[in-house]
């Protein structure tokens, strides 16, 4: 009989949480998987005891670990150094209580925003610690390099099998909405959701030629699955789709208009700031481990998040 694994997911009502726990559902668990989906309502992971405090409870033999303060760029610009210092805290307690409950495996989320500022595309794994990341949110972005390093550091001192995953701009059910705070999608489905109930035009922020490379959350969900049950390696893996895949923010606003069926006025605000003009990501070294993996096309994906947002409105985070 296969060994009993408990998997505990921290951040587990997010947007990447929720998918897992979807795809968990949808495509069966295995038999030998018990899954515990935890939020910071259950236990503030900046705190120690409390992170303790709950791994007792639950005695996870498998940790995804997905919990971190974050926010979009405008909140990321104001408040670098809580981002910073929230997040070591919480990664810190994370990692060495996993070590200390004999945790077998953790497979932490990063951000394509730690790379360098300053680099040659496309990005790859090797590319994370060449230069400072961009200063709009330094503070995230180095906080999660950490985790690269302390994962290298319970390996080398403690032979820990502790992992990191880097994904691109992740979209889908239960994502943060907020206009003020979300991310750019989600803003965008926000946002012409209102100027069509309200008649009036549809603002995006900035000049729309920005490009992303966005990944689908049950796309993203099962693919943290495969990394959970089959990835071997220490070093991170970036999960994404191809360069080729790579669309600006002018195109992702069109695709949303079309999904809302919004058939109202279309504004660009250029006085916003842009942020990042790209980061390609490459997604080499995932497609040669896992060549057979199939993303949902984009035009599909955000249909099914429109009509998800459409369809919980009352209750989606906002």
């Amino acid at each position: 009989m296969a060994e009993k694994k408990v998997i505990l997911v921290t951040g587990g009502t997010g947007l990447i949480g929720e998918a897992i726990k979807t795809i968990v559902e949808r495509e069966g668990r295995k038999p030998n998987e018990e899954w515990v989906f935890v939020s910071s309502k259950e236990a503030d992971l900046a705190n120690k005891e409390q992170t303790k405090a709950l791994f007792a409870k639950y005695k996870p033999t498998h940790v995804i670990h997905l919990a971190a303060m974050v926010g979009g760029l405008f909140r990321n610009l104001k408040y670098n150094l809580d981002f910073l210092r929230t997040n070591i805290q919480i990664n810190d307690n994370v990692l060495q209580t996993a070590f200390e409950h004999n945790v077998k495996k953790v497979v932490s989320c990063l951000s394509t925003c730690i790379f360098p500022d300053k680099t040659t595309y496309p990005i790859d794994e090797t590319m994370i610690h060449n230069g400072p990341p961009h200063s709009s949110n330094f503070g995230y972005s180095y906080a999660k390099r950490l985790i690269d390093v302390q994962n290298r550091g319970y390996h080398q001192q403690h032979g820990c099998h502790f992992t990191a995953v880097i994904p691109t701009n992740v979209f889908g059910p239960h994502d943060n909405f907020n206009l003020e705070d979300g991310h750019v999608l989600p803003g965008l489905i926000h946002k012409v959701y209102e100027s069509k109930k309200n008649g009036t035009p549809f603002v995006i922020w900035g000049t729309g030629s920005p490009r992303r490379q966005f990944i689908y959350s049950l796309d993203l969900a099962r693919l943290f699955l495969w990394v959970l049950r089959e990835y071997q390696e220490i070093d991170p893996i970036i999960l994404s789709v191809g360069e080729e895949d790579e669309v600006s923010i002018k195109e992702a606003a069109d695709m949303v208009i079309e999904a809302m069926d919004f058939k109202g006025e279309v504004v660009m605000d250029t006085t916003k700031s842009d942020g990042q003009f790209k980061k390609t990501a490459s997604n080499a070294k995932l497609m040669k481990l896992n060549p057979d993996f199939k993303f949902t096309p984009i035009k599909q994906a955000l249909k099914e998040t429109v009509d998800w947002f459409v369809k919980n409105y009352d209750i989606a985070r906002k």
